[in-house]
Protein backbone atom coordinates (compact mmCIF):
# COMPACT_ATOMS: atom_id res chain seq x y z
CA UNK A 1 0.00 0.00 0.00
CA UNK A 2 2.79 2.36 0.88
CA UNK A 3 4.53 1.62 -2.41
CA UNK A 4 1.28 2.24 -4.35
CA UNK A 5 0.65 5.51 -2.50
CA UNK A 6 4.19 6.59 -3.16
CA UNK A 7 3.83 5.76 -6.84
CA UNK A 8 0.56 7.74 -7.09
CA UNK A 9 2.18 10.70 -5.35
CA UNK A 10 5.09 10.55 -7.79
CA UNK A 11 2.74 10.41 -10.75
CA UNK A 12 0.68 13.33 -9.36
CA UNK A 13 3.84 15.35 -8.77
CA UNK A 14 4.99 14.63 -12.31
CA UNK A 15 1.64 15.77 -13.68
CA UNK A 16 1.70 18.95 -11.62
CA UNK A 17 5.27 19.69 -12.73
CA UNK A 18 4.26 19.12 -16.34
CA UNK A 19 1.25 21.43 -15.97
CA UNK A 20 3.38 24.10 -14.31
CA UNK A 21 6.01 23.76 -17.03
CA UNK A 22 3.34 24.02 -19.74
CA UNK A 23 1.73 27.02 -18.05
CA UNK A 24 5.11 28.68 -17.56
CA UNK A 25 5.95 28.07 -21.22
CA UNK A 26 2.68 29.62 -22.40
CA UNK A 27 3.21 32.71 -20.25
CA UNK A 28 6.94 33.34 -20.42
CA UNK A 29 8.41 31.50 -23.40
CA UNK A 30 5.81 31.01 -26.14
CA UNK A 31 6.28 33.74 -28.76
CA UNK A 32 4.03 32.37 -31.46
CA UNK A 33 1.51 35.18 -30.90
CA UNK A 34 0.73 37.54 -32.37
CA UNK A 35 1.89 36.31 -35.76
CA UNK A 36 2.29 39.91 -36.97
CA UNK A 37 1.87 43.42 -35.57
CA UNK A 38 -1.75 43.55 -34.44
CA UNK A 39 -3.98 46.44 -33.43
CA UNK A 40 -6.96 46.11 -31.12
CA UNK A 41 -9.42 48.48 -29.47
CA UNK A 42 -10.38 47.80 -25.85
CA UNK A 43 -13.66 49.50 -24.95
CA UNK A 44 -14.07 51.62 -21.84
CA UNK A 45 -15.46 49.61 -18.96
CA UNK A 46 -14.55 46.22 -20.46
CA UNK A 47 -14.09 43.47 -17.88
CA UNK A 48 -10.78 41.67 -17.78
CA UNK A 49 -12.53 38.50 -18.97
CA UNK A 50 -13.75 40.45 -22.02
CA UNK A 51 -10.26 41.89 -22.59
CA UNK A 52 -8.66 38.44 -22.48
CA UNK A 53 -11.28 37.01 -24.84
CA UNK A 54 -10.75 39.88 -27.29
CA UNK A 55 -6.97 39.39 -27.21
CA UNK A 56 -7.38 35.66 -27.87
CA UNK A 57 -9.83 36.19 -30.74
CA UNK A 58 -7.44 38.70 -32.30
CA UNK A 59 -4.60 36.18 -32.08
CA UNK A 60 -2.56 38.37 -29.71
CA UNK A 61 -2.44 35.70 -26.98
CA UNK A 62 -2.75 31.95 -27.30
CA UNK A 63 -5.00 31.20 -24.35
CA UNK A 64 -7.46 33.50 -22.57
CA UNK A 65 -7.81 31.27 -19.50
CA UNK A 66 -4.08 31.12 -18.67
CA UNK A 67 -3.84 34.85 -19.32
CA UNK A 68 -6.66 35.58 -16.87
CA UNK A 69 -5.22 33.28 -14.21
CA UNK A 70 -1.83 34.96 -14.52
CA UNK A 71 -3.40 38.41 -14.21
CA UNK A 72 -5.35 37.25 -11.15
CA UNK A 73 -2.19 35.98 -9.47
CA UNK A 74 -0.52 39.33 -10.17
CA UNK A 75 -3.57 41.30 -8.99
CA UNK A 76 -3.50 43.02 -12.38
CA UNK A 77 -7.10 42.44 -13.47
CA UNK A 78 -8.07 46.04 -12.78
CA UNK A 79 -4.90 47.64 -14.09
CA UNK A 80 -5.42 47.13 -17.82
CA UNK A 81 -5.88 50.37 -19.77
CA UNK A 82 -8.72 50.91 -22.23
CA UNK A 83 -7.97 52.32 -25.65
CA UNK A 84 -6.30 51.21 -28.84
CA UNK A 85 -3.14 49.12 -28.72
CA UNK A 86 -0.63 47.96 -31.32
CA UNK A 87 1.20 44.83 -30.21
CA UNK A 88 4.41 43.84 -31.97
CA UNK A 89 4.73 40.31 -33.35
CA UNK A 90 5.99 37.38 -31.30
CA UNK A 91 5.60 38.48 -27.69
CA UNK A 92 5.00 36.43 -24.56
CA UNK A 93 1.71 36.65 -22.70
CA UNK A 94 3.51 38.11 -19.69
CA UNK A 95 4.84 40.93 -21.88
CA UNK A 96 1.37 41.56 -23.31
CA UNK A 97 -0.02 41.91 -19.78
CA UNK A 98 2.76 44.32 -18.80
CA UNK A 99 1.98 46.46 -21.83
CA UNK A 100 -1.70 46.50 -20.96
CA UNK A 101 -0.81 47.64 -17.44
CA UNK A 102 1.74 50.27 -18.42
CA UNK A 103 0.09 51.46 -21.62
CA UNK A 104 3.38 50.79 -23.36
CA UNK A 105 1.74 49.54 -26.56
CA UNK A 106 -1.10 52.03 -26.41
CA UNK A 107 -1.54 54.18 -29.51
CA UNK A 108 -4.86 55.82 -28.60
CA UNK A 109 -6.80 56.43 -25.39
CA UNK A 110 -10.40 57.16 -24.52
CA UNK A 111 -11.05 60.68 -23.28
CA UNK A 112 -14.43 62.01 -22.12
CA UNK A 113 -15.42 65.66 -22.35
CA UNK A 114 -18.68 66.30 -20.46
CA UNK A 115 -21.48 68.46 -21.81
CA UNK A 116 -20.92 72.10 -20.91
CA UNK A 117 -17.13 71.93 -20.74
CA UNK A 118 -15.50 75.12 -21.95
CA UNK A 119 -12.52 75.17 -24.31
CA UNK A 120 -10.34 75.86 -21.27
CA UNK A 121 -11.72 72.86 -19.41
CA UNK A 122 -11.25 70.65 -22.47
CA UNK A 123 -7.64 71.84 -22.69
CA UNK A 124 -7.01 70.97 -19.05
CA UNK A 125 -8.62 67.55 -19.49
CA UNK A 126 -6.27 66.85 -22.41
CA UNK A 127 -3.26 67.90 -20.33
CA UNK A 128 -4.42 65.72 -17.42
CA UNK A 129 -4.61 62.76 -19.82
CA UNK A 130 -1.03 63.31 -20.94
CA UNK A 131 -1.54 64.96 -24.33
CA UNK A 132 0.67 67.95 -23.62
CA UNK A 133 0.54 71.47 -22.23
CA UNK A 134 -3.02 72.75 -21.85
CA UNK A 135 -2.02 76.19 -23.10
CA UNK A 136 -1.09 74.79 -26.50
CA UNK A 137 -4.57 73.32 -26.96
CA UNK A 138 -6.35 76.34 -25.52
CA UNK A 139 -4.51 78.80 -27.76
CA UNK A 140 -5.40 76.70 -30.80
CA UNK A 141 -9.07 76.40 -29.79
CA UNK A 142 -9.37 80.15 -29.26
CA UNK A 143 -7.45 81.06 -32.42
CA UNK A 144 -9.01 78.70 -34.96
CA UNK A 145 -12.49 79.09 -36.40
CA UNK A 146 -15.13 77.38 -38.53
CA UNK A 147 -17.63 78.30 -41.20
CA UNK A 148 -21.02 77.21 -39.91
CA UNK A 149 -23.97 77.63 -42.28
CA UNK A 150 -22.17 80.46 -44.04
CA UNK A 151 -21.06 82.30 -40.90
CA UNK A 152 -17.46 82.39 -39.69
CA UNK A 153 -17.15 81.71 -35.97
CA UNK A 154 -14.90 83.79 -33.73
CA UNK A 155 -13.18 80.71 -32.31
CA UNK A 156 -14.08 77.09 -31.55
CA UNK A 157 -15.87 77.65 -28.25
CA UNK A 158 -19.26 76.02 -28.68
CA UNK A 159 -18.21 73.74 -31.53
CA UNK A 160 -16.02 71.19 -29.70
CA UNK A 161 -18.77 68.64 -29.29
CA UNK A 162 -18.81 66.98 -25.84
CA UNK A 163 -18.48 63.21 -26.07
CA UNK A 164 -16.04 60.35 -25.52
CA UNK A 165 -13.32 60.13 -28.15
CA UNK A 166 -10.57 57.65 -28.94
CA UNK A 167 -7.63 60.04 -29.35
CA UNK A 168 -4.20 59.05 -30.70
CA UNK A 169 -1.65 59.45 -27.91
CA UNK A 170 0.27 61.91 -30.12
CA UNK A 171 -2.84 63.86 -31.12
CA UNK A 172 -2.16 67.46 -32.12
CA UNK A 173 -4.55 70.34 -31.39
CA UNK A 174 -5.65 70.27 -35.04
CA UNK A 175 -6.40 66.55 -34.84
CA UNK A 176 -8.51 67.03 -31.71
CA UNK A 177 -10.30 69.99 -33.27
CA UNK A 178 -11.12 67.97 -36.37
CA UNK A 179 -12.62 65.08 -34.41
CA UNK A 180 -14.71 67.27 -32.14
CA UNK A 181 -15.93 69.75 -34.75
CA UNK A 182 -16.77 66.96 -37.19
CA UNK A 183 -18.93 65.47 -34.46
CA UNK A 184 -20.54 68.88 -33.89
CA UNK A 185 -21.69 69.00 -37.51
CA UNK A 186 -23.09 65.47 -37.19
CA UNK A 187 -25.04 66.48 -34.08
CA UNK A 188 -26.34 69.80 -35.44
CA UNK A 189 -30.14 69.50 -35.73
CA UNK A 190 -31.57 68.95 -39.20
CA UNK A 191 -32.63 72.18 -40.89
CA UNK A 192 -30.52 74.22 -38.48
CA UNK A 193 -30.00 77.15 -40.86
CA UNK A 194 -33.71 77.40 -41.67
CA UNK A 195 -34.67 77.18 -38.00
CA UNK A 196 -32.16 79.88 -37.08
CA UNK A 197 -33.44 82.21 -39.82
CA UNK A 198 -36.99 81.75 -38.53
CA UNK A 199 -35.81 83.44 -35.33
CA UNK A 200 -33.85 86.10 -37.18
CA UNK A 201 -30.53 84.60 -36.05
CA UNK A 202 -27.53 82.83 -37.53
CA UNK A 203 -26.65 79.26 -36.63
CA UNK A 204 -23.68 80.39 -34.47
CA UNK A 205 -26.03 82.70 -32.56
CA UNK A 206 -28.39 79.81 -31.85
CA UNK A 207 -25.40 77.72 -30.74
CA UNK A 208 -24.64 80.55 -28.32
CA UNK A 209 -28.17 80.19 -26.92
CA UNK A 210 -27.57 76.44 -26.61
CA UNK A 211 -24.41 77.14 -24.62
CA UNK A 212 -26.39 79.31 -22.17
CA UNK A 213 -28.97 76.55 -21.77
CA UNK A 214 -26.20 74.02 -21.16
CA UNK A 215 -24.94 75.91 -18.11
CA UNK A 216 -28.29 77.07 -16.79
CA UNK A 217 -30.60 74.07 -17.25
CA UNK A 218 -30.51 71.00 -15.05
CA UNK A 219 -33.38 68.92 -16.45
CA UNK A 220 -33.71 68.05 -20.14
CA UNK A 221 -37.46 68.65 -20.15
CA UNK A 222 -36.88 72.29 -19.13
CA UNK A 223 -34.32 73.11 -21.82
CA UNK A 224 -36.84 73.99 -24.59
CA UNK A 225 -38.81 76.13 -22.13
CA UNK A 226 -35.65 77.94 -21.05
CA UNK A 227 -34.77 78.51 -24.71
CA UNK A 228 -38.20 80.10 -25.14
CA UNK A 229 -37.45 82.52 -22.29
CA UNK A 230 -34.26 83.67 -24.05
CA UNK A 231 -36.04 84.17 -27.36
CA UNK A 232 -38.82 86.12 -25.63
CA UNK A 233 -36.31 88.43 -23.95
CA UNK A 234 -34.33 88.93 -27.15
CA UNK A 235 -37.53 89.82 -29.01
CA UNK A 236 -38.33 92.45 -26.37
CA UNK A 237 -34.72 93.72 -26.29
CA UNK A 238 -34.51 92.78 -22.62
CA UNK A 239 -31.09 91.88 -21.16
CA UNK A 240 -30.83 88.12 -20.82
CA UNK A 241 -29.39 88.41 -17.29
CA UNK A 242 -27.71 85.00 -17.38
CA UNK A 243 -25.25 84.44 -14.53
CA UNK A 244 -23.36 81.78 -16.48
CA UNK A 245 -22.54 84.24 -19.24
CA UNK A 246 -21.20 86.78 -16.77
CA UNK A 247 -19.12 84.12 -15.05
CA UNK A 248 -17.55 83.14 -18.38
CA UNK A 249 -15.71 86.46 -18.34
CA UNK A 250 -14.09 85.69 -14.97
CA UNK A 251 -10.66 84.04 -14.88
CA UNK A 252 -11.82 81.66 -12.14
CA UNK A 253 -15.13 80.03 -11.18
CA UNK A 254 -17.26 81.85 -8.61
CA UNK A 255 -19.74 80.02 -6.44
CA UNK A 256 -21.69 83.23 -5.78
CA UNK A 257 -22.28 86.16 -8.15
CA UNK A 258 -22.22 89.43 -6.17
CA UNK A 259 -23.93 92.72 -6.93
CA UNK A 260 -20.47 94.11 -7.62
CA UNK A 261 -19.94 91.40 -10.26
CA UNK A 262 -23.10 92.56 -12.02
CA UNK A 263 -21.30 95.80 -12.87
CA UNK A 264 -18.39 94.03 -14.59
CA UNK A 265 -17.65 95.75 -17.88
CA UNK A 266 -17.61 92.80 -20.26
CA UNK A 267 -19.49 91.93 -23.47
CA UNK A 268 -20.39 88.69 -21.68
CA UNK A 269 -22.21 90.64 -18.97
CA UNK A 270 -25.78 90.01 -20.05
CA UNK A 271 -27.03 92.17 -17.18
CA UNK A 272 -25.44 95.30 -18.65
CA UNK A 273 -25.77 94.48 -22.34
CA UNK A 274 -28.88 93.41 -24.21
CA UNK A 275 -28.60 90.71 -26.82
CA UNK A 276 -26.43 87.63 -26.95
CA UNK A 277 -22.86 87.37 -25.68
CA UNK A 278 -20.31 87.56 -28.53
CA UNK A 279 -19.57 83.80 -28.55
CA UNK A 280 -20.86 80.62 -26.97
CA UNK A 281 -19.82 80.23 -23.33
CA UNK A 282 -19.52 76.44 -23.34
CA UNK A 283 -19.75 73.45 -25.63
CA UNK A 284 -23.37 72.28 -25.57
CA UNK A 285 -24.57 68.71 -25.94
CA UNK A 286 -27.38 67.37 -28.08
CA UNK A 287 -30.32 68.18 -25.71
CA UNK A 288 -29.29 71.84 -25.42
CA UNK A 289 -28.70 72.18 -29.16
CA UNK A 290 -32.08 70.63 -29.86
CA UNK A 291 -33.78 72.98 -27.39
CA UNK A 292 -32.10 76.08 -28.81
CA UNK A 293 -33.18 75.29 -32.36
CA UNK A 294 -36.66 74.14 -31.30
CA UNK A 295 -37.71 76.29 -28.30
CA UNK A 296 -41.04 75.74 -26.56
CA UNK A 297 -43.32 78.78 -27.06
CA UNK A 298 -44.54 80.41 -23.87
CA UNK A 299 -45.14 83.82 -22.30
CA UNK A 300 -42.38 83.28 -19.74
CA UNK A 301 -39.69 85.94 -19.32
CA UNK A 302 -38.06 84.80 -16.07
CA UNK A 303 -36.98 81.70 -14.20
CA UNK A 304 -35.39 80.91 -10.86
CA UNK A 305 -33.89 77.68 -9.57
CA UNK A 306 -36.21 75.97 -7.08
CA UNK A 307 -34.15 72.87 -6.31
CA UNK A 308 -34.10 69.22 -7.34
CA UNK A 309 -32.88 70.13 -10.80
CA UNK A 310 -35.87 72.27 -11.73
CA UNK A 311 -36.79 75.93 -12.16
CA UNK A 312 -39.88 78.01 -11.50
CA UNK A 313 -40.87 80.06 -14.55
CA UNK A 314 -42.67 83.42 -14.45
CA UNK A 315 -44.44 85.73 -16.89
CA UNK A 316 -44.06 88.96 -14.95
CA UNK A 317 -41.51 90.52 -12.63
CA UNK A 318 -44.04 90.32 -9.80
CA UNK A 319 -44.34 86.54 -10.34
CA UNK A 320 -40.56 86.26 -10.50
CA UNK A 321 -40.11 88.15 -7.24
CA UNK A 322 -42.68 85.91 -5.61
CA UNK A 323 -40.79 82.83 -6.82
CA UNK A 324 -37.51 84.26 -5.57
CA UNK A 325 -39.05 84.88 -2.16
CA UNK A 326 -40.41 81.33 -2.13
CA UNK A 327 -37.41 79.38 -3.39
CA UNK A 328 -34.37 81.49 -2.51
CA UNK A 329 -34.92 81.86 1.22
Amino acid sequence: MKRAAGAMAAILATILIAIAAWWSYLLFADRSHPASRTRIIIPRGASFRDIADRLARAGIISNAITFRLYAKLRHAEGAAHAGEFAFAAHQTQSTILQQLESGGAQIAKWVTFPEGFTARQISHRLADEGFGDWRTFYQAFMHDSLVVAGSRTTNLEGYLFPSTYLLPVDATPRAVERLMTDQFFKELPAGAAQKARAHGLSVPQVVTIASLIEWEAKADDERPLMAGVYYNRLRLNMPLEVDASLEYAFPEHKDVITYGDLKTDSPYNTYLHAGLPPTPISNPGRPSLSAAFSPRPSAYLYYVYKGNGHHAFARTLAEQNANIAKYLK
